[in-house]
């Protein structure tokens, strides 16, 4: 499946009183990440929007928190298409600081039509879309931007 990478600096507004990252951030950077991971592979979220009326809804979070973060680490985010269900994507994430897994969790999204009549709707995935991310490529976002300050 494809995976893309991107990198996070950890400010200090990242970090709470004890000094390590405060747990919101993940999620936060998960979704980044999922943008960057959509975009990586020509699947921007705007022009999915604008083109196919189509909008990415999280359905699902969740982040398992293996060893503490802290101002001024940077860490690799490793996003994957992990699942690609009929109306479903699932992105999995794996936080790493240089070889050394911090975190991991994934983002249920789903494949949602924008209708003027009904409003949203689920529809399915398009095998066009599909192809894109069942195929074995793995991507680096560092080409498209440097580091990112969330």
């Amino acid at each position: 499946m494809r995976s893309n990478k991107v990198d996070f600096l950890i400010n200090w507004g990242d970090t709470d009183m004890a000094g390590i990252v405060y747990y919101p951030n993940y999620f936060k950077w998960f979704d980044i990440s999922g943008h960057q991971f959509f975009r990586s592979c020509s699947l921007s979220p705007s022009i999915l929007e604008e083109e196919r009326d189509i909008i990415l809804p999280m359905i699902d979070a969740r982040c398992t928190f293996e060893k503490p973060l802290y101002y001024d680490d940077v860490i690799t985010i490793i996003t994957t298409a992990e699942e690609i269900n009929n109306k479903t994507i699932k992105l999995s994430h794996e936080v790493y600081r240089k070889e050394e897994r911090t975190g991991y969790g994934y983002e249920l999204r789903g494949w949602v039509k924008k209708q003027t009549e009904d409003g949203i709707k689920a529809v399915p995935v398009p095998n066009d879309v599909r192809k894109i991310l069942e195929e074995e490529v793995s991507t680096t976002s560092q080409t498209l931007k440097p580091h990112f300050n969330a």
